[in-house]
């Protein structure tokens, strides 16, 4: 592999032509000779040709290569503080990161510190700059050049005051220059996903409306605004307002508390707990129970009583208490839906906690406030009944399903290994097949009297869960299920799925083994693939499910060593895997996925999960070349491949090139 390496890179010099050397590197000094002990400026400078640059040394961490420069070592030098000019900084959508750069030259002053005791007459001093060029289209191989200059030790020479020009600046003081990857908790602009989750939330409050807790309560409260004390409709309007602004708070309430239980970093891992995800279950399968008619729930009577009582007192603070009440007890029907809504938000931003919270109590409280707004379409608004009880029981089986989804997590984090693919499966089969079956009357459950004539939107609906359970079938027998492979366990290889066993040439994923990848990419000349990631992350499962497989995707993750880094499990590893991310990357969020050297030298970084192809692909490529040259035909140089050198590259040694 060496010899076929050094062999390509031979081959490869000819077409870079010119272009392979475009840094001249000169040396001067200020003043002819300098005294013992004196200070001496010298100028070493980087010509750089049109159309290539260079990275300046204070670009930030996690990016390109940065310029080092230093002094060799020389008796006559005590030390050396290195001064630079301003560089072009800019984002660079290759790192995800801003950067810095020179382009045309690179201005770099040398203050040298003399010893006393610096033997008098001519001393050569030379400076050393490792640097990495590119220009738009490819990036050369970091290397290392020195420039040499001679200078006079003379005690008779004057002792002047080293200046620095304006415009200069001490590297080793300059501020450190933020290395945040995008990764990181970022702002709500920012949050790609955010809109959807919003809307998703939104749509929750509106569908909440549809329950037996929430429904008939709107006629009588909205006009109990319009009528109350006789007072005028703008008086009611802003009654209902009030009201509003009671759920509201309620809910919003939740979402801050749940954040400032997790914190800024926790509020992403609390969505993976196992006691969080423990206590999850046994809600949902209370709440489910409850949905079904096995018994009911209602909030203590004493705090009911003391809350309707605050609220009876009138005025605005009543109104508001008013809305607390009704949010409290309705929260035996919407509780299952605000459960899924909060673990969903805090496994991203660590503000959607709050803002779903929000957004899903405004889209329940809106019919109240547009119907006390628009008072004539009470009269056209369907009237309680059995549709009402009927979509109290379907709710309890969905609530019951969704249990066995948190379920799954506790299974995936503890790595128990109880609740398998095809088990997971048989049972939302059976949880979604229930309805169906319920809605076209062979369930006998409240809801349906048996001589109640079956309407087309039941029949429909029932249809729906029972083409949805069906279509549920092949997973068990290990084939894809698209999106909902990110809500499922991974299929495993059995004698029952054979579908899920590894294809031929499925490139192979270590598990936690981050120093044995490294060891690895040193050996088969490749880069490593990081793939941070969590058992119980939805997003994960989706991109390893449905992104990864895809042809161009796989066939450029062909060219690294691939590994998986677990952050959310209970044992040491995924702690120490989460301490790993934190440090070197600044965040703890899950996907994040990143390209390094066996050196540890940070390629490229992708946060989060993208349904673009391209755009992933686009981020592979930064590290493609070992994939290009292991996969050329022997015999057979591949010419667009070779000069498509990335940052950090180290499979391709720059001893050919100097």
């Amino acid at each position: 592999m060496k010899r076929l390496t050094v062999g390509l890179c031979l081959l490869a010099a000819p077409l870079f032509g010119a272009a392979q050397d475009p840094v001249q590197w000169t040396l001067t000094f200020d003043a002819a000779s300098a005294a013992p002990g004196s200070s001496v400026l010298a100028k070493f400078i980087g010509k750089i040709e049109p159309g290539w640059h260079l990275y300046s040394p204070t670009t930030p961490k996690g990016g390109p290569i940065p310029t080092v420069l230093s002094l060799a070592d020389n008796p006559a030098v005590a030390g050396v503080n290195v001064f630079q000019s301003k560089p072009e900084r800019k984002f660079d959508p290759n790192f995800q990161l801003d950067t810095e750069t020179f382009q045309d030259q690179a201005p770099f002053l040398l203050q040298i510190q003399l010893k006393p005791d610096a033997p008098k007459g001519p001393v050569e001093l030379t400076a050393k700059a490792r640097y990495q060029c590119c220009n738009d289209r490819l990036c050369l191989p970091p290397r290392t050049k020195t420039a040499t200059a001679t200078l006079t030790i003379d005690p008779a020479a004057a002792n002047g005051a080293v200046v620095i020009p304006a415009g200069f600046f001490d590297i080793a003081s300059a501020p450190a220059a933020s290395s945040k990857p995008v990764g990181q908790t970022k702002p709500l602009e920012s949050d790609p996903d955010l809109g959807r989750f919003l809307l998703i939330a939104f749509g929750a409050g509106l569908a909440a409306i549809f329950t037996p807790c929430v429904f008939p309560m709107i006629p009588f409260t909205v006009s109990y605004f319009l009528k109350r004390e006789n007072k005028a409709q703008s008086e009611g309007l802003i009654q209902a307002f009030v009201f509003c602004l009671g759920i509201i708070v309620l809910f919003t309430g939740l979402g801050l508390l749940t954040k400032a239980i997790a914190g800024p970093f926790g509020v992403v891992q609390l969505g993976s707990s196992p006691w969080v995800n423990g206590f999850i279950v046994i809600v949902f399968v209370v709440f489910g129970l409850s949905l079904l008619g096995a018994y009911e729930l209602t909030l203590p009577s004493g705090l009911l009583t003391k809350l309707d009582q605050a609220s009876q007192r009138g005025g605005y603070l009543g109104t508001l208490l008013m809305g607390l009440t009704f949010s409290l007890t309705s929260f035996a029907c919407v509780g299952p839906i605000v459960g899924p809504l909060l673990v969903a938000s805090v496994q991203s931003n660590s503000l959607r906690p709050v803002l779903g919270m929000l957004t899903f109590a405004t889209g329940l409280a809106a019919p109240f406030f547009l119907l006390a707004l628009f008072p004539s379409y009470l009269q056209k608004m369907p009237k309680s009944g059995g549709w009402l009880m009927r979509v109290k029981v379907v709710l309890g089986f969905i609530v019951l399903a969704a249990a066995i989804k948190y379920l799954s997590n506790i299974d995936q984090v503890l790595q128990t290994n109880f609740l398998s693919r095809e088990v997971f499966l048989a049972a939302w089969v059976v949880l979604f097949a229930l309805p169906g079956l319920y809605l076209l009357g062979f369930l006998r459950l409240e809801g349906i009297k048996p001589e109640e004539h079956l309407g087309v939107g039941r029949m429909l609906a029932g249809a729906a869960f029972l083409i949805f359970a069906i279509s549920l079938l092949p997973g068990m027998l290990g084939a894809k299920l698209g999106e909902l492979d990110a809500y499922i366990p991974a299929a495993t290889a059995n004698l029952f799925s054979p579908a899920a066993s590894p294809g031929e040439g499925a490139q192979p994923w270590l598990k936690n083994q981050y120093r044995e990848a490294l060891a690895q990419a040193r050996r088969e000349n490749k880069l490593v693939f990081i793939n941070f990631t969590g058992y119980a992350c939805t997003n994960c499962h989706w991109m390893k499910a449905n992104m990864f497989p895809k042809p161009e995707i796989s066939s450029l993750l062909k060219g690294y060593v691939l590994v998986d880094l677990f952050t959310d499990g209970s044992d040491a590893v995924s702690e120490e895997n989460q301490r790993l991310e934190e440090k070197k990357f600044e965040t703890v969020a899950i996907p994040f996925y990143v390209i390094e050297d066996p050196d540890e030298k940070v390629i490229a970084t992708f946060p989060g999960l993208t349904k673009k192809t391209s755009e992933f692909a686009g981020f592979l490529k930064t590290g493609s070349v070992n994939r290009g040259l292991a996969t050329a035909s022997p015999g057979k140089v591949q010419p667009l491949l070779l000069p498509v050198l990335y940052p950090g590259l180290t499979a391709i040694r720059p001893a050919p090139f100097s």
